[in-house]
């Protein structure tokens, strides 16, 4: 008998593999995707024609995560990342959740992507 979090687990693996078969970025419109833990929530944007990381930024750093609820740090996250794209001329992304249903802290850090000007 497998145990609920371990099926939990292998069923976002399941939903992340069913996504990356249709969401791809390339260097015009980069993937930003994200990556939940229990503590932190950090979001990167990639091209994947080249592999490399354009964007990256993580709630972990004190000033978005300082004395805030976890839906409001994730949603300052996706602010910075969308200002560090703005700074490297990137306005176009395709959003990939990464197998995260997209409700709570995905859902606010999208919001804070689209308030600070990336567009998905």
């Amino acid at each position: 008998m497998i145990s609920k979090v371990i099926q939990r687990k292998n069923n976002r693996e399941r939903r992340k593999l069913r996504i990356k078969k249709k969401v791809v970025g390339t260097a015009k419109v980069p993937r930003l995707t994200v990556f939940r833990s229990n503590r932190y929530i950090y979001g990167q944007i990639i091209d994947d024609s080249k592999g490399r990381t354009l964007a990256a930024n993580a709630s972990e750093v004190k000033e978005l995560h300082k004395g805030d609820k976890r839906l409001e740090g994730s949603r300052r996250c996706g602010e910075a990342l969308a200002k560090k794209a703005l700074k490297a001329k990137i306005k176009k992304v395709v959003f990939d959740r990464n197998g995260y249903i997209y409700t709570g802290r995905v859902a606010s850090f999208a919001k804070g992507a689209r308030e600070g000007g990336l567009e998905f």
